[in-house]
C-alpha cells in the first residue's frame, strides 16, 4: 500500500475503535505571522488525517489580524488566548469540553509543555520538535529563563515518562534520552519536503548564499552576517540574500551598514512561496547560523532544489544535512571559512547538490504523517487494552 492508503487504513481502524475526533494543541498555527517549520509540520499531518476521515480540531493562541476560528484543508482552527495564557485556557477548555469532546489528543510541545499526562485520560501522543536548552536565555529574561529550563529538564521528563513522545530526528531523540526520557517511549519521525521545491533554472552567475527564517535572536543572523563578511574576503564577488521578517531586522540592517556591505548583502523581507522557490534555485548555497532547530526545514527545502547547505553543527541541522554529503556543518568560528571553500570548490558543491536532491526526494510529508498516525494508532490500541484489563480485573475482583 502507498503511505496515503496506509494512513487511511489506520484512520479507519481508529474509527472502528471509537476514535474519530482528534484535538491538536499547539502554540501557534500556520496563519500566525510568526509561523515556521513547526506550524507547517502540523498542517501537513493534520490535513492528511482529515483526508483520511478523522475530525481534527487545532487549538492555538490568537494572532493579530487572524480570525478567532477558521477552517483550513478540512480541519478546524480555534485561536484564543495570548502567547502565555493560551496554555491554561486551552487546558481548561479541554477539561470542560468547551470545544467539544475529543477521542484522542496530540500535544505539540514548543518550549512550554501542555502537561497533558496530568489531565488527559484519552489516547495521546506528544510531538516535541527540539530541546530549547541555550535558547531560554535568548527568549526570556533571567528568572523566567531559569524557570523554562527547569520545566524542560527537571519537571517534564518524569511527568511524560509514560507518554509516547515523537521528535523529528535521531539527534533530538538522543537529547531527550539524555534528559531522562525513556528510550522505549521516544520515536524519531522525519519531516517531509514538499515536492514543490524542485530543481529549475541555473543558479545565479555570481556566487549567491541564501538564508531564510524569522529574524529572531535564536536564528543568529548577526553571526551569519559576520561569517559571510569573512567569506567575502576570499570570494569578493559573492552575495548574501536574507529572506524573512522579525524584531532583529533594524539591528541586522545596522550591522550590514557597519560592515559597508549594502552592495552585496540584501534583506528582502517576507517572500511568497514562489519567491522562496526562486531563491532556493538561484542560490549556490543555503546557510544558517541558528542556535537551535527541531529540523532545518529550509535546508531540506533547498535540497529539494538541488542546493547544498552550510550551517551550524546543531541537532536540528544534523538531521536535515548529512555532513560531508549533502552539505557541511561547522561551528561559528569557521562557518565563513567553510562557506568560502564551498563557493570556490565547484566540483564539491555540485556533488553535494546532487546528493542533497537525492536525499530530499526520499523525505515526504506522506511518510511523515504515516509515522505519526502509526504512533497514535498504537496508543489507541494500548488505551483500549488497558481499559479492557481494568474491566476484567474489576469484574472478577
Amino acid at each position: 500500500m502507498t503511505p496515503t492508503e496506509q494512513i487511511e487504513d489506520l484512520a479507519s481502524g481508529m474509527t472502528r475503535m471509537g476514535v474519530r475526533r482528534v484535538h491538536v494543541l499547539a502554540w501557534r498555527d500556520l496563519e500566525d505571522p510568526d509561523a515556521g517549520g513547526s506550524e507547517l509540520h502540523a498542517h501537513e499531518f493534520m490535513r492528511r488525517f482529515t483526508s483520511a476521515g478523522l475530525q481534527v480540531l487545532h487549538r492555538t493562541s490568537a494572532a493579530v489580524g487572524v480570525p478567532e476560528t477558521s477552517e483550513r484543508s478540512g480541519y478546524s482552527v480555534v485561536r484564543r488566548g495570548n502567547r502565555f495564557n493560551v496554555f491554561p485556557r486551552a487546558v481548561a477548555s479541554e477539561i470542560t469540553h468547551r470545544m467539544g469532546d475529543y477521542d484522542a489528543l496530540i500535544e505539540i510541545w514548543n518550549g512550554v509543555p501542555w502537561l497533558s499526562p496530568l489531565w488527559c485520560r484519552k489516547p495521546s501522543i506528544v510531538f516535541l520538535h527540539h530541546v530549547h536548552g541555550p535558547m531560554w536565555e535568548q527568549i526570556l529574561p533571567g528568572p523566567f529563563a531559569a524557570a523554562g529550563r527547569f520545566m524542560e529538564t527537571r519537571m517534564a521528563p518524569p511527568v511524560y515518562r509514560r507518554s509516547r513522545v515523537l521528535t523529528p530526528s535521531e539527534a533530538t531523540r538522543e537529547e531527550l534520552l539524555a534528559l531522562g526520557f525513556h528510550s522505549d517511549r521516544v520515536t524519531a519521525v522525519n519531516n517531509g519536503v514538499d515536492p514543490y521545491f524542485s530543481p529549475g533554472a541555473e543558479p545565479d552567475a555570481a556566487p549567491t548564499v541564501v538564508a531564510v527564517g524569522r529574524l529572531a535572536p535564536v536564528k543568529r543572523f548577526d553571526r551569519l552576517i559576520e561569517a559571510t563578511v569573512h567569506a567575502h574576503k576570499r570570494v569578493p564577488e559573492m552575495k548574501l540574500i536574507i529572506a524573512g521578517e522579525g524584531p532583529e531586522r533594524p539591528r541586522l540592517e545596522a550591522l550590514i551598514r557597519e560592515h559597508q556591505a549594502q552592495s552585496w548583502i540584501s534583506m528582502v523581507g517576507h517572500v511568497t512561496r514562489e519567491g522562496l522557490l526562486d531563491l532556493y534555485r538561484r542560490a549556490w548555497l543555503v546557510s544558517s547560523a541558528s542556535l537551535a532547530e527541531g529540523w532545518g526545514l529550509t535546508m531540506t527545502e533547498a535540497a529539494g532544489c538541488g542546493t547544498p547547505a552550510v550551517a551550524t553543527d546543531i541537532s536540528g541541522h544534523r538531521c536535515s544535512i548529512v555532513d560531508g554529503v549533502t552539505g557541511q556543518l561547522a561551528n561559528l568560528d569557521n562557518l565563513g571559512r567553510v562557506m568560502a571553500e564551498m563557493l570556490i570548490n565547484h566540483e564539491l558543491r555540485s556533488q553535494m547538490g546532487e546528493a542533497a536532491l537525492r536525499r530530499a526526494q526520499t523525505l515526504t510529508w506522506d511518510a511523515s504523517a504515516l509515522g505519526i498516525i502509526k504512533q497514535l494508532h498504537g496508543e489507541v490500541l494500548r488505551h483500549k487494552q488497558r481499559k479492557a484489563t481494568r474491566y476484567q480485573t474489576a469484574r472478577y475482583a
